[in-house]
């Protein structure tokens, strides 16, 4: 996807909602030959938290986790509203995200390729009015006309999409499209990072709604959902919970985005500098972490003995009172969680965030199964006594 190095027809910059952090971007070689983008607040934030990435085995994306939608449910029950998001991983944010109408959000990832996929999905809610357009573009399709419009239920649209492939013409607009916008973001990106954001974006060219999680060096799961899946996946109560599930909740994403208030950074969650980073530029304007999904990543965490880290970096946001953890867990060869849903691999948990604090530092949380079986937040997702395992549970992707 190489760059329009014209003048950049983009809406003039938005006054600035953030104190500008001037520190040296992130990416340094300029995206146009001879030019330099001028940085914006947006990408001076970014840049000033973020920490040098690091790796992890997959692409990532799309999620695994076929069971995202169910923390919906929990997340819903237990009252979580506002506030500040953070979050791990690639789109399923955006339905957490939705769901309790954040006002500003932070994507969390030791993947610095993870910041360069979220540039597709900020440059696709800038160009998309509406989900269809959203869709089409992401998957380089023609925007195709959908009965009910604005209204239409999701699985309307997704037969729409289904039934228009890409050509030629479509496609490139898409690349066109994402890359002009892109480069309004005010990052110098250096021609690798072009190369992956168009490498990115062709992977949801290519497979459209079949496009699959994927991972390197293991084989593909049977579990692994495709991104059809995921869009069309329901929550507890099998409704339709996506931020692509209704205009609204598309909407206030996208109002989100435009108002740059989705910031992508480079960050382990047990790592020195990102976190508490945040944690001090929240502090600074009186903000208040509401919820943080982790996905799995406190597995990797406790096997590596990191886990501690997490902990400390935890402690040094500034959580809600009511804060909690959007959390998945794996079956392993040690089993599944009492929580499972039938039919699922993945089961998604939310918890209070105060009570894995007070947990891990009393002692009483001692293992790994402790952290996806004690303080979830709502009745039906409480863990009897007698499902307690105190040794570390074993899990996988």
């Amino acid at each position: 996807m190489t760059p329009d190095c014209r003048s950049d027809p983009r809406r003039a910059p938005r006054p600035g909602w953030v104190r500008a952090l001037v520190l040296p971007l992130f990416v340094l070689a300029a995206s146009c030959p001879g030019s330099t983008p001028r940085p914006t607040e947006f990408a001076e934030t970014i840049s000033t938290l973020s920490e040098p990435g690091g790796y992890f085995d997959t692409d990532n994306l799309i999620s695994n986790e076929r069971s995202y939608l169910h923390a919906v449910s929990d997340l819903r029950a237990a009252g979580v509203r506002g506030g500040v998001y953070l979050g791990v991983g690639p789109g399923q944010n955006f339905s957490y995200i939705a769901e309790i109408d954040a006002e500003l959000a932070f994507i969390v990832d030791i993947r610095r390729d993870n910041v360069l996929q979220h540039l597709i999905y900020k440059a696709l809610f800038e160009v998309s009015e509406n989900r269809t357009a959203f869709l089409a573009r992401l998957t380089g399709r023609p925007v195709p006309a959908v009965a009910g419009g604005a209204s239409a239920p999701i699985d309307s649209i997704v037969a729409a999409l289904d039934r228009s492939p890409p050509t030629n013409a479509s496609a490139e607009a898409a690349r066109t499209a994402i890359s002009r916008a892109i480069r309004g973001f005010g990052l110098a990106l250096e021609p690798g990072d072009l190369e992956t954001i168009a490498r990115f974006h062709d992977e949801f060219i290519r497979y459209g709604l079949d496009l699959r999680f994927r991972s390197h060096g293991r084989a593909p799961q049977t579990y692994y959902p495709t991104l059809r899946d995921l869009v069309l996946e329901v929550d507890r109560e099998g409704g339709r919970a996506s931020y692509l599930a209704t205009e609204e909740r598309y909407l206030r994403v996208r109002r989100l985005q435009l108002d740059d208030r989705v910031l992508p950074v480079v960050a382990d969650l047990a790592g020195d500098t990102a976190l508490p980073a945040i944690g001090e530029w929240l502090e600074e304007r009186g903000l208040r972490v509401t919820a943080f999904y982790t996905s799995n990543v406190e597995f990797y965490l406790y096997g590596d003995r990191k886990f501690p880290r997490f902990v400390e970096n935890l402690e040094a946001l500034p959580l809600a009172e009511d804060a909690v953890l959007i959390k998945s867990f794996f079956r392993g060869f040690q089993g599944s969680h009492p929580m499972q849903v039938p039919g699922y691999y993945s089961t998604q948990l939310v918890q209070d965030a105060h009570a894995l604090l007070e947990g891990w530092r009393s002692g009483s949380w001692r293992s790994y199964w402790d952290i996806v079986t004690r303080g979830l937040v709502t009745p039906e997702t409480t863990v009897p006594d007698e499902a307690r395992d105190p040794a570390p549970v074993s899990a996988s992707r």
